[in-house]
């Protein structure tokens, strides 16, 4: 028996020139390069907060204060890691500075090993980032303000490699390590809390109101600087500009980082030297408002901070309220650093279907247009659960099947239901919009039609609804008789019944929609090659001069062959 490897066996040679004229009439081959054996092993990281905060022993006695740090593992890979894993704490970092317990997380044993060391063991991991084990740590008797220590933690599990550039054939050993993490521990600092403002949560577009920012220090010690963070969605606004903010805007959010110096005392309380002035503009209908303090220096540097501005205005600045009544760093309850307040503007927003019309032979492709777009005067988002704030819902017309639809819209039944059969064409189609449209924004999507029946003047149906038939209204809208649009093709009259109104140009209304499904391959909103539509196109071509070459010259090589062949047979008969 001959054996043959991958990288000797020989090549198969191929018979006849006329073969070999063919494959070279054909054009070049492309060969492509071979899959690896398997995939990596995906890279397992261990992670959690870098610095925690403890409460100073009381001494007088009661249950002691405790603060969380949540131990992480990310597994980048798409399926969740099944396999034996070990996370090892080396504590000898904190002995006499800390009390640590475990607070596991489901399907984890931990055990601690005297003071020195604890393990805790599980057999799965999630996809992404998950918590294995919070913890639980209190300072140790005796332990003396600002003293400090780390704990060391470090993991393996089989099939798992802290390496991620390792050659995707090289052998691995039974327990392969993850990447370690090592977090600090330090006894007292301070307590940043914000309070509670009293807002009217439900204000009248272009009202008003005072925010008074007030924050307290109820830590040990005192926070050297602070950073006031002003969060607000797009129908909120705060006029007022400082020259130590950074301001950052999205297409959902105005973030302002506000760096305040000074010294602010263990104890004391303080507010803005003026409030601020918060607003619910003409486009607000249900927004937010993240007011937060932490201590300067340990604020992490956003990613959108080289894209932020610096105001223009005055420096805003934090005066005393109350003085401290204690001594003077890490945040000792980093959860109530932060407060935010929840706005339902009374307003409304005026969501226009649009559809689109093309023509076509039996036979042919089309690309049609259809959407909506958000003529305001409200912005609408659903930013605290993230769902969908509309839907578009397309009827095919008939006589037509879909060949290319966006990504993100599922094929339904003709009624609505949900259909298990995904891959041939669908009767109708439902199209989730982003958590966000703005105003002026709107859902873009084009679809392939191709013309079974050349029927004069068929129409589809284009309806933006609720994202679920079960809350098909949009109660934002205050009219709802320009929720429908038609598509229409091979209308009479070189185009039939205008399916009003128009879709929008481009960079129009309907541009900056936030998320919006993008267009399948082969197809625009502008219409394709071969294809009629409103936004332009042509009649369908018998292809480009490329093709009609290509064309050519295979007719003329088959001839030749054909040719060579028929003289060889007259030869071999004489």
């Amino acid at each position: 028996m001959t054996r043959f490897s991958p990288r000797t066996a020989p090549l198969r040679r191929a018979g006849g020139l006329a073969a070999t004229a063919l494959l070279l009439a054909a054009g070049p081959l492309t060969v492509a390069a071979a899959a690896p054996a398997r995939a990596a092993d995906p890279v397992f990281t261990l992670g959690g907060p870098a610095e925690t905060a403890l409460h100073p022993y009381a001494e007088g006695g009661g249950a002691p204060k405790r603060s969380t740090a949540g131990i992480t593992v990310t597994n980048p890979a798409d399926e969740g890691y099944e396999g034996g894993f070990t996370l090892t704490f080396d504590l000898t970092g904190v002995a006499g500075i800390a009390d640590v317990a475990f607070d596991p997380g489901p399907g984890v044993e931990c055990a601690t090993k005297g003071t020195r060391s604890a393990v805790c063991t599980g057999d799965t991991l999630a996809p992404g980032l998950s918590t294995v084990t919070g913890l639980l740590l209190g300072a140790a008797k005796g332990s003396e303000q600002g003293a400090s220590g780390t704990i060391r933690v470090t993991g393996e599990a089989s099939g798992a490699t802290s390496t991620p550039h390792a050659a995707p054939l090289t052998p691995l050993t039974p327990l392969t390590p993850f990447t370690p993490f090592t977090t600090r521990v330090t006894v007292g600092g301070p307590d940043l809390v914000m309070r509670k403002l009293p807002f009217d949560h439900e204000p009248t577009p272009g009202q008003k109101q005072q925010a008074p920012i007030t924050f307290a220090n109820r830590g040990s010690r005192d926070a050297d600087g602070v950073v006031l963070t002003l969060r607000y969605s797009r129908g909120l606004d705060i006029p007022q500009r400082y020259s130590n903010c950074a301001y950052t805007t999205d297409e959902t959010w105005t973030t302002a980082r506000c760096s305040v110096e000074g010294a602010f005392e263990a104890g004391a309380t303080y507010t803005l030297a003026a409030p601020l002035t918060l607003e619910a503009t003409t486009r607000a209908y249900r927004d937010l408002f993240v007011y937060g303090i932490q201590e300067a220096g340990t604020v992490p540097r956003a990613a959108s901070a080289a894209r932020s501005e610096r105001g223009s205005g005055a420096v805003l600045r934090a005066v005393p309220l109350t003085k401290a009544v204690a001594a003077r760093g890490v945040d000792l309850e980093p959860g109530d650093n932060e407060q935010e307040a929840e706005f339902r503007t009374a307003n409304t927003a005026d969501f226009v279907a649009y559809g689109d019309e093309a023509s076509g032979a039996a036979g042919a492709t089309v690309a049609v247009r259809l959407g909506f777009h958000n003529d305001g005067p409200a912005w609408i988002g659903r930013i605290r659960s993230g769902g969908s704030v509309a839907a578009v819902d397309f009827t095919v017309p008939q006589g037509a099947t879909v060949t290319s639809a966006p990504k993100g819209c599922r094929g339904v039944t003709a009624e609505g239901a949900y259909r298990e059969d995904r891959k041939t064409p669908a009767p109708r189609y439902v199209c989730p919009a982003p958590t966000t449209v703005r105003d002026g924004g709107g859902l873009d999507l084009s679809f392939g039609l191709r013309i079974d029946k050349a029927l004069i003047g068929a129409a589809g149906r284009v309806t933006v609804r609720g994202p679920g038939l079960e809350e098909a209204g949009l109660p934002f809208d205050p009219k709802p008789g320009n929720n429908t649009a038609r598509v229409v093709l091979n209308g009479q009259s070189g185009g039939g019944p205008s399916p009003s109104p128009a879709p929008p140009a481009k960079g129009g209304p309907g541009a900056g929609s936030g998320k919006t499904p993008s267009a399948a391959p082969g197809t625009s909103g502008t219409g394709a090659p071969g294809t009629t539509g409103r936004g332009g196109g042509s009649l369908a071509s018998t292809g480009s001069p490329a093709a009609l070459t290509a064309s050519v010259t295979a007719i003329a090589a088959l001839t030749t062959g054909l040719a060579l062949f028929a003289a060889a047979r007259r030869r071999r008969k004489a």
